[in-house]
């Protein structure tokens, strides 16, 4: 008994930091505009939060150190990745201000060790599921019941951001919701009832999602989701034919992957169907001021979120290539942004340790015996597309890096055996086993 409720307690920890890293602490607050609104709750209980998730999981994280330890020890790559950011500081331009920032590495890093170590994929997905449908139906609520903090007031009037930051945030996170509710196991739920329930519940989540995003105005995020719902499906229906059709897969998986870059980037007629412009609202602009920063600094970078800040003068330079007053907060690209932060040595790593978890996820992926086998593949496709048009691997502290740890070092763990059989049981059979 005693075991079960440490259990749960451990649960509801989880979720507390699943939240936070989602910014779904930060309901009523406004980022984007000049002058930063305040959210609904006060700084100094989010500070709270944050500490007591950062100390919470390091004495867990030492409670369990041997296997911690060796879960850890399954991407060098990416702790090699981890102690550059860290080290950053050095050659920052700002090194208080890149040393400060640190701890959100810490933050991050060590929940996702502990989240890895802890809980199995099934129940990482659960517990992903779980967290995102309370903030999606508390975004529906905040939306609707307290418009004045679930809606934008200044920028975008209208569009819902729920109880995060901002409405891109809100579109994220429920596609991150809808990918985990689409593989939410449920074949342990033994009952006919009980799996008619567990199915009703599924895709009644999946469509309240996929609501909330139109709701939010956020067409990229929009276009990813039916992008994911495509690959999904095509997963779903996949069947074993032989070595042939394996390679047959990953050009499709590569094929996908382009045009969802060429979506974002060259289909000038798309966009501009989308409400875009030709340069995507000046991000091709922004993008060539950093390419050529970058070739300023091309090895190190300028030190993890220092290019940002705003008395260097580069976020000025950047957003001067759309107008002459705005000052960039980012660069609306997670890979340039992480090179302008670590160089191209970081970013290097960063792409070894990605593609790395990226094969072993597609060998998990074709040996599928339940629907969460395919969580650690669609995740590091949405990490990949979303980054293409935002800014979500380094910047500040997020759920993103700390779902892309707790992937890279899950995904090696109790792999399936492949079992090679022709027009045979595969992913479509392990999503029907699940519910």
């Amino acid at each position: 008994m005693k075991t079960k409720y440490l259990d749960i307690l451990e649960k509801v920890f989880v979720i507390i930091g699943l939240t936070f890293f989602s910014k779904g602490f930060d309901v009523g607050s406004t980022p984007a505009v000049p002058e930063p609104i305040p959210g609904l709750i006060p700084p100094i209980a989010i500070s709270g939060i944050r500490y007591f998730v950062w100390i919470t999981s390091i004495i867990l994280i030492f409670l369990r150190w041997k296997k911690c330890l060796a879960i850890a020890s399954k991407d060098k790559y990416l702790w090699i990745l981890v102690a550059l950011i860290l080290q950053s500081y050095i050659w920052s331009d700002y090194p208080s201000f890149t040393y400060q920032g640190g701890r959100e590495i810490w933050q991050m890093t060590s929940f996702a060790l502990y989240f890895a170590s802890r809980f199995s994929l099934r129940e990482q997905v659960q517990l992903i599921a779980i967290n995102f449908g309370i903030g999606g139906i508390l975004s529906i609520i905040t939306a609707l019941a307290f418009p004045a903090a679930g809606l934008h007031i200044l920028d975008h009037p209208g569009a819902w951001k729920g109880i995060y930051d901002y409405k891109n945030t809100l579109g994220s996170m429920m596609i991150i919701g809808s990918l985990a509710f689409y593989l939410l196991p449920l074949n342990n739920l033994r009952t006919p009832i009980r799996k008619k329930i567990g199915v009703i519940l599924k895709y009644s989540g999946i469509a309240l999602f996929l609501a909330v995003v139109i709701l939010c105005t956020s067409k990229t995020s929009l276009v990813i989701y039916f992008l994911l719902v495509g690959i999904l499906i095509f997963y779903s229906k996949y069947r074993w034919q032989g070595k042939i059709t394996v390679i047959y897969l990953d050009i499709s998986i590569l094929i996908l992957g382009c045009v969802g870059t060429l979506v974002f980037t060259n289909w000038v007629n798309i966009l501009s169907g989308l409400g875009k412009d030709h340069t995507m609202s000046g991000r091709t602009l922004m993008w060539g001021v950093m390419l050529l920063r970058i070739q300023d600094r091309p090895w190190f970078g300028y030190g993890r979120g220092a290019f940002w800040v705003r008395s260097s003068g580069y976020p000025a330079q950047v957003g001067g290539a759309i107008s002459h007053v705005f000052v960039a907060p980012h660069g609306h690209n997670g890979f340039l942004d992480l090179t302008l932060d670590i160089g191209l040595i970081g970013f290097t790593l960063f792409m070894i340790s990605f593609l790395v978890a990226f094969a072993r996820s597609l060998k998990r992926a074709y040996a599928a015996q339940s629907s969460e086998d395919i969580w650690p593949l669609a995740f590091l496709i949405f990490l990949a597309m979303n980054n293409i048009m935002e800014s979500y691997l380094l910047r500040v502290d997020n759920i993103y890096w700390v779902l892309f740890v707790t992937t890279v070092l899950s995904v090696p763990l109790h792999r399936p055996k492949v079992v090679m059989k022709s027009q045979n049981t595969c992913l479509d059979t392990a999503i029907k086993r699940s519910q």
